[in-house]
């Protein structure tokens, strides 16, 4: 694993507390986005469709340490948009770091090398750049020629000055096994201290509805590439079991309050990737949402979901529940030849709702409420010998 000794102690020191507490349901890692602008336009990402006046609204310094003081996790996870277009998020990052708040800045890197400076090396910070493959595969998943070369740049000169970098791979269908392997080894070979890996989740608005993975096909994706990389040091910032429910080999469910999402519009229900409502307060998020409402096999639009906001919870309380199987597969890699685990039922899900468009426009009557004139004060007029033109005097200045 390429996460520190130091964090999986902490971390593991935290989960295994919530469990001797009797705790049910607890945040693992707090996914904060402060605003949805990005300066790219990706193919797969249903992030950015909003209009612009959403688009423009940012959270605060203020809001994104308050979600952080609700929420209570070890790690943040700093996501958009894109972050770095967000003049406070130095403020906001060395706000978490000092609370000792393990941090995550994810970043397509365009912006990397001008901010740099706004930054220091700190053993709680990691930059989390997204690189989707090699070069052609990169450039076509972001629709940009260029990106790739501009964050590799990046990440070389993030290096260069002490930072931790890990890289965030999205796979979707048509990737080639062999491909990704060898792209495991380029960044490897470039330094990167961990990769991040999972299938596209089938956004609803994406641009592109083609190219996302459904379940069988991603385990025989993870499959073909993990055993191209048997033998190999890929470091992997994610649980071993996690991955190893990528290749097929666990029955897991989907424990979404595990990385539970602050955004503009409030805490979104019910995970990172699916936005179906939102509470005003983390309390509100875990107490009010019908948990069980929502999940591969309770309902559509999580069908074919097997992505990290999901299920990397989940593998990570399955390592306190069964250590020795946590150890087993660290130490073989994932299995790629037994057949696989039994996949959870669909038939008895519920049918997706599509409620995008209710909340735009909640939130744009919101934006509008905020920004409409004050209505000016009454007046009234004085007249008499004190007065001898007419004078308007505020009401509420009278007295």
């Amino acid at each position: 694993m390429a996460v520190p000794i130091m964090q999986a102690v902490r971390v593991g020191g935290y989960v295994v507390k919530q469990h001797i507490s009797g705790r049910k349901r607890y945040p693992l890692v707090l996914m904060l986005e402060p605003l949805f602008r990005c300066n790219l336009a990706c193919a797969g990402c249903g992030k950015i469709d909003y209009p612009a006046a959403i688009l423009n609204q940012r959270l605060s310094v203020q809001e994104c340490l308050d979600a952080d003081a609700e929420c209570g996790a070890p790690v943040i996870a700093i996501a958009g948009g894109e972050p770095l277009l967000h003049k406070e998020m130095p403020e906001i990052v060395s706000g978490l770091l000092a609370r000792k708040k393990y941090v995550y800045l994810c970043t397509n890197a365009l912006l990397l090398e001008k901010k740099l400076d706004d930054y220091k090396p700190d053993p709680f910070f990691s930059w989390d750049v997204h690189l989707d493959g090699d070069q052609a595969m990169h450039d076509s998943s972001v629709c940009q020629d260029g990106v790739y070369d501009r964050a590799v740049a990046a990440i070389r000169k993030a290096k260069a000055r002490g930072f931790r970098v890990s890289i965030n791979c999205t796979l979707f269908d048509g990737a080639d096994p062999k491909r990704v392997a060898a792209f495991f080894d380029e960044v490897m070979a470039m330094g990167v201290d961990g990769i991040m890996t999972a299938p596209g989740y089938a956004y609803e608005r994406a641009p592109d509805q083609e190219h996302f993975l459904n379940r069988q096909k991603t385990k025989q994706l993870f499959r073909d590439i993990f055993r191209l990389g048997k033998g190999k040091k890929w470091r992997f910032t994610q649980s071993p079991l996690f991955l190893n429910f990528l290749a097929g080999n666990e029955t897991y469910h989907c424990t979404p309050w595990g990385k539970p999402l602050r955004t503009v519009f409030g805490w979104q229900r019910p995970c990172y990737l699916l936005g179906e409502g939102y509470a005003k307060t983390f309390d509100e998020l875990m107490s009010d949402t019908k948990w069980d409402d929502y999940g591969t096999g309770n309902y559509e639009k999580c069908a074919d979901c097997m992505v990290h906001s999901g299920y990397e919870s989940t593998a990570v309380m399955d390592a306190v529940r069964r250590p020795w199987h946590i150890a087993k597969v660290a130490l073989f890699g994932p299995e790629t030849e037994k057949p696989m685990a039994p996949e959870i039922s669909l038939a008895n899900q519920r049918p997706a709702q599509y409620v995008y468009a209710e909340h735009v426009e909640e939130k744009m009557k919101d934006i509008a409420a905020r920004k409409k004139p004050a209505k000016p004060p009454r007046v009234t007029t004085v007249s008499g010998a004190s007065a001898q033109a007419e004078e308007a005097v505020p009401v509420d200045a009278a007295d």
